[in-house]
C-alpha cells in the first residue's frame, strides 16, 4: 500500500515523540496509521514501543502482523524472538533459531550482541533436540551397518539445521531420477577394492611418469576465455593445479599411458563409461601447496568420480555437499561432482590424487546407452570431460 504525504508526517511526529520520551504518544499516533495504512515497518515499530512501554503481549501481535506482510524479516524474527523469551514461552528458543537462519551477512554494534544471545539460546535448544533424537533413534543406529548410520545421522543434523539438503545441479546433462548422494557407498563399488590394493603400484607408476621427460603436465582447467564458466575463472589454465592424464575424453595419453601399463590394465577392469569425445577420463591430479579450488558443479550426473589419494600431506581436505573429508593415502572415495564440492591444500607440499570417472550405478543397460549416444551426437562440447 502506497505511503501518502500525510502518513508520512504523523509517522515523523510518532518518531519524534518516541525520542521526547512520550512512548505513550508516539504508540497511540502509530495505532491510527496502522489501521488505515499498515506497513511491515510500522508493525515492526509499534511492538518496539510497546515493549519498551513493558505491553509485551500487544508488542507481540505488533511484530506478528509485520512478519504476515515480511515473513523473512531479520530484524521482526528477532523482536519476535526476544518478546517471547522475555514472557518466558518455550517456543523462543526455536525462534532466535529461525531469526539465525536469515541473519545478515554483518552485523555491528549492539545488533552483534543481539545476534551473540540468540547463538547461545539457539545452540542450547538444539542440544536438547539432539539429546532427545539421539535417544529415540538408539535402537535404529544400533541395527545400523556403517553407511546407514551415516545417513541416519545425517537425517538428524538435517533436522537440527546443521547441514542442508544439497541436490544434483550438473552444468550440463542431468538425467532424472538417480540418487543424489554426496560420497556414495563403497557397498555399491566392489571394484574399490581393486583400487585400494594396487595403490604401490599406481603410485610407484605416477613417480615414473612424473619424471618422465615427454610427461604431459597440464593445467586441469582449459577453457577458451569467453565461455560462460565463472566458477573456474580463477584457476582456468592455472598451474596451482595441474593433471597428467592417461584417458582425457575417451582418447589414450600414450605419451603418459605408456609409463603406467599396470594402472591402464587395471581401469579396463572397472565400469567406466566409454563415449567417443566424452569417457573414459583418468589422471593424477596434482594441486599446488596452498592451492584452494573454489566451490563448483560438474557436468554431468550419469557418472560418478572417484578418487585414490596418492600423496597427501597433512590438512588436505576436500567438501562436497555438506560433509568435508581430509583425503589418506590408499583410501578411495566415490563421489557425485553435481554437488557443489571444493578442496585445499593448506600445506607447504604437493598433493597428488588419482581420479577416474565411472557410471553412475543407478543407470540400467538401456539407460547407459541412451547416455551415450545423445553425448556422443553431442560432440565437441569441450565441457563433457572431467
Amino acid at each position: 500500500m502506497a505511503m501518502t504525504s500525510d502518513a508520512q508526517e504523523r509517522e515523523r511526529h510518532a518518531d519524534a515523540l518516541a525520542a521526547a520520551g512520550d512512548l505513550a504518544g508516539a504508540r497511540q499516533v502509530l495505532e491510527g496509521i496502522v489501521a488505515t495504512e499498515p506497513s511491515a515497518g510500522r508493525w515492526l515499530k509499534l511492538g518496539a514501543l510497546c515493549r519498551a512501554a513493558g505491553d509485551l503481549k500487544t508488542a507481540l501481535k505488533a511484530v506478528e502482523r509485520s512478519l504476515s506482510l515480511a515473513p523473512l524479516d531479520f530484524m521482526a524474527l528477532m523482536s519476535r524472538a526476544a518478546i517471547l523469551e522475555r514472557l518466558g514461552r518455550a517456543e523462543a528458543a526455536e525462534a532466535y533459531s529461525n531469526a539465525l537462519a536469515q541473519r545478515p551477512p554483518e552485523v555491528e554494534g549492539q545488533l552483534s550482541r543481539m545476534v551473540a544471545h540468540a547463538e547461545q539460546v539457539s545452540a542450547a535448544y538444539v542440544a536438547q533436540r539432539e539429546s532427545t533424537m539421539k535417544a529415540a533413534q538408539a535402537t535404529a543406529l544400533a541395527a545400523a551397518d556403517e553407511e546407514e548410520a551415516i545417513r541416519i545421522n545425517r537425517f538428524r543434523d538435517n533436522a537440527l539445521r546443521r547441514t542442508r539438503v544439497w541436490h544434483s545441479e550438473p552444468t550440463h546433462f542431468h538425467f532424472p531420477g538417480l540418487i543424489e548422494r554426496e560420497f556414495h557407498d563403497r557397498s555399491a563399488h566392489g571394484w574399490l577394492e581393486a583400487l585400494e590394493g594396487a595403490f604401490p603400484d599406481i603410485l610407484s607408476e605416477f613417480q615414473t611418469v612424473v619424471s618422465a621427460e615427454r610427461a604431459e603436465l597440464v593445467p586441469y582447467v582449459q577453457y577458451a576465455e569467453h565461455e560462460p564458466l565463472d566458477q573456474w575463472r580463477d584457476l582456468n589454465h592455472s598451474r596451482d593445479w595441474t593433471a597428467i592424464h592417461l584417458w582425457q575424453n575417451g582418447r589414450r595419453i600414450e605419451a603418459n599411458a605408456r609409463h603406467c601399463p599396470r594402472t591402464m590394465a587395471l581401469l579396463e577392469t572397472f565400469p567406466q563409461p566409454r563415449i567417443a569425445g566424452c569417457s573414459p577420463n583418468a589422471m593424477f591430479s596434482l594441486l599446488a601447496p596452498g592451492a584452494i579450488i573454489p566451490p563448483h558443479v560438474g557436468v554431468n550426473n550419469t557418472r560418478l568420480v572417484c578418487h585414490l589419494p596418492l600423496v597427501v600431506p597433512q590438512g588436505c581436505w576436500f567438501r562436497v555437499g555438506a560433509e568435508t573429508r581430509f583425503w589418506e593415502a590408499g583410501k578411495a572415495f566415490v563421489f557425485d561432482d553435481t554437488i557443489e564440492h571444493e578442496a585445499a591444500n593448506p600445506s607447504s607440499e604437493l598433493r597428488v590424487v588419482f581420479i577416474i570417472d565411472i557410471w553412475h550405478p543407478g543407470l540400467s543397460p538401456v539407460e547407459r546407452e541412451a547416455v551415450r549416444l545423445l553425448l556422443e551426437a553431442d560432440a565437441g562440447d569441450s565441457t563433457q570431460g572431467l
